[in-house]
């Protein structure tokens, strides 16, 4: 019974881990999106004036 919960205890670990880790790489995508989104717009704003 023990091994079975230090199993179990194990496979949540993980498996948080990695939706963690899944859920940082999608932040990171965002935000870089987000990034250059802004330094175009930026960029373009002060090419005008």
């Amino acid at each position: 019974m023990g091994l079975v919960a230090l199993l179990l205890i194990l496979a949540l670990l993980v498996g948080g881990l990695g939706l963690f880790i899944e859920g940082l790489k999608w932040l990171l995508i965002i935000a870089l999106v987000l990034f250059v989104a802004s330094f175009f717009t930026g960029w373009r704003g002060r090419s005008v004036v």
